[in-house]
């Protein structure tokens, strides 16, 4: 369209040209010849007048078909708003309706031959929103429920042709997209999704032996029956990969289900009885929303892994958001073979034979378990003629006496570097040993991580979200007592002859010291074995003991800690402690266990601030999941030991969200 009014302008500018070149000549001509010169002229002029009186009848023409288009475009407009198959209807900026399509009459419920016309739109659909924005070239869109169907409204405003005293009237154009059925096919479609689930019974061949032999068929058929509900529940199928093993292949709508009344197949196991000492768990891990099948796979096998890690009976979901978990109540038991530490200890031992260089960390604010461990591991290496180092920043009291009597013992010179030391010397084939954590953001020093591909992990804490994932070798054991435990057992069931220092022994009884309270949580018997190995090596337990004296002010510290303590429904103390000193995480664990000594009490929590970091140390008698509840805000640890530490957040921010765990804990019980 413009490229012809652009030809037609420039016709117009040669024509008008055209005629001053003749009115030119004609001049010319006159001053020559006048009688020629007036003919030329009379040429002239009738030429323009015929030029003038065409192009008036072209304009004119132009009109009249911009007129026709313009009649039959509204025709059809019309047309297209009378058929829109759609529901349409215009209204008054008061929601009175001025107009509506057959299609919104309909949708209303009007019979044939009726007529919405006049009626207030809020009358027939409830209340509704029309947001009073005159701007003709905006569109707004709305979400609206109208008899059980969802609706997207789309709303413009318009002006109109007719005019009051106030100026031009305005009227609202409303569109009612009817995608309840789109929205019924998208949810069908995602309940629908394939979701995949893993099933472990927990130390399947340790409950049926410790069931009377009278009763061990039974219990397989009580667990067979649990897991073939769970089919028919959840219109799945099952296959059973061995006999302590399932693999469940449903739709992500059952899992929901499940979700929703969470997992009740592991109150189901727990509740089997049939003279077995152990009792029945599961294991569960499930995937779903993956992008294919194989990811789901993959999400479904994370996930039984993740579970395992944390001890068992409980359901660990995991899809593209993460992870969810449920269960988790009972302790475990603890396994007494002792294969397994021999077997790492003969791939320990091959790794450390392969390596130059080896550097040793715990944790950030390490304790006794943490340094006693590193030391043992660093003794380990000693005796295997290789020379290593243990990353250590500060020290702080919890470890000041152990880690000062190490200094001072010329057998273990050097034994302490810091974090730039041990970046400077660490390479890709440096070994890299983490003790007490599997978390990296918890380490001593992070980076360490990063810059070696050989990195070896010892821990026995449950296993978090955030995880260490890339290791030569993990040895993982959540019913262990302590990490000093594992490396104990390292030390004595290698098929190699490891002398260790006298020191190293005390450390490593001091980590079984502290993690079991004094032998009191978490103690099993091959906890009471290692103490004994450590013992015959010459650990004296006095000794062991002065690595955890207190300074006189901490004990008044403790005792204010006590005096403020809030119980929450008789079963739970909270308290926190109001100095910020160094040493403030190790008086508040102490703190935590002393206020279990309170009658009725089955669990404590107690918070304490340092710089910028609030640190919460938590302690349960076993029926109290804390790990569970340390993990909703970021921590985590053992069922009965557990804690966490907060940035960037005040004490008594801090002091309210563990509050509101317990109180929600609490509430969920006694649904």
């Amino acid at each position: 369209m413009n490229n012809k009014s652009k030809r037609l302008d420039l016709f117009s500018y040669l024509a008008y040209l055209y005629f001053i070149v003749l009115f030119l000549m004609s001049s010319y001509i006159a001053y020559k010849n006048l009688a020629l010169g007036i003919t030329c002229f009379l040429i002239l002029a009738t030429l323009v007048l015929i030029y003038l009186d065409k192009k008036k009848r072209d304009v004119k023409k132009w009109r009249d078909r911009v007129q026709r288009a313009s009649f039959n475009f509204s025709n059809l407009t019309k047309k297209s708003l009378l058929n829109l198959p759609i529901p349409l209807c215009i209204l008054e900026m008061n929601g009175t309706i001025s107009w509506a399509n057959k299609y919104f009459d309909q949708m209303i419920g009007l019979e044939e031959g009726s007529t919405s016309i006049g009626d207030n739109l809020e009358d027939i659909v409830g209340e509704i929103t029309l947001r009073k924005v005159l701007d003709e070239s905006k569109v707004m869109e709305d979400e609206f429920i109208y008899k059980d169907r969802t609706y997207t409204l789309r709303y413009c405003f318009t002006k109109t042709d007719e005019k009051n005293q106030s100026g031009p009237e305005f009227r609202i154009i409303m569109y009612w997209l009817d995608h309840t059925d789109l929205d019924q096919l998208r949810t069908d479609l995602d309940n629908n999704k394939p979701a995949l689930m893993i099933i472990e019974i927990d130390g399947y061949e340790d409950v049926i032996k410790s069931t009377p032999e009278e009763n061990q068929s039974l219990i397989r058929v009580d667990i067979e029956k649990i897991i073939s509900n769970l089919e028919s529940e959840t219109q799945g199928q099952i296959e059973k990969l061995d006999n302590d093993k399932y693999v469940l292949f449903t739709s992500k709508k059952s899992i929901k289900e499940l979700e929703k009344n969470k997992f009740p197949l592991l109150d189901k196991a727990r509740e089997i009885d049939r003279g077995n000492n152990l009792p029945v768990s599961l294991s569960i891990g499930v995937g779903y929303d993956g992008e294919t099948i194989e990811e789901t796979g993959k999400f479904a096998s994370g996930a039984i892994d993740m579970v395992l890690g944390r001890g068992g009976d409980q359901v660990a979901i995991k899809n593209t958001e993460g992870y969810h978990f449920f269960g988790g109540k009972s302790k475990g038991f603890e396994r007494k073979t002792k294969v397994k530490s021999r077997l790492i200890g003969h791939a320990f031992r091959e790794i450390i034979s392969q390596s130059d260089h080896i550097l040793i960390m715990g944790h950030l604010y390490p304790d006794m378990d943490a340094m006693g461990a590193a030391v043992g591991v660093y003794d380990i290496c000693k005796s295997y003629g290789k020379n290593a180092h243990i990353v250590l920043d500060s020290v702080n009291e919890a470890v000041e006496i152990f880690v000062n009597r190490v200094k001072e013992d010329k057998y273990f010179d050097d034994v302490f570097i810091s974090h730039e030391r041990a970046i400077d010397m660490c390479k890709k084939n440096t070994l890299v040993v983490v003790v007490d954590t599997h978390r990296p953001s918890y380490t001593e020093c992070q980076k360490l991580l990063s810059l070696s591909n050989r990195v070896v992990v010892i821990d026995h804490h449950r296993r978090g979200v955030e995880y260490i994932n890339e290791t030569i070798l993990l040895f993982h054991e959540i019913y262990v007592s302590s990490t000093c435990e594992m490396v104990t057992e390292l030390i004595q069931y290698t098929d190699f002859d490891i002398n260790i220092h006298k020191l190293t022994a005390e450390g490593l009884l001091g980590g079984i010291y502290l993690d079991t309270k004094n032998f009191e949580f978490k103690t099993g018997v091959r906890t009471f074995e290692a103490a004994s190995y450590l013992r015959n090596l010459g650990a004296e337990t006095l000794s062991v003991k002065k690595f955890f004296n207190s300074y006189a002010e901490d004990f008044l510290v403790k005792a204010e800690i006590i005096q403020r303590t809030e119980i929450v429904k008789e079963r739970i103390c909270i308290s926190y402690a109001k100095a910020e000193i160094d040493n403030i995480n190790i008086i508040i664990a102490k703190a935590a266990d002393e206020l279990l000594n309170i009658k009725n009490i089955e669990a404590s929590f107690v918070l304490g601030m340092k710089g910028d970091t609030v640190f919460i140390s938590a302690r349960s008698l076993g029926d109290i999941n804390v790990h569970i509840l340390m993990e909703k805000i970021g921590g985590g640890g053992h069922i009965d030991i557990a804690g966490a530490q907060l940035k960037d957040v005040s004490l008594s921010q801090a002091y309210n969200m563990v509050k509101d765990i317990i109180e929600e804990y609490l509430e969920e019980e006694d649904e």
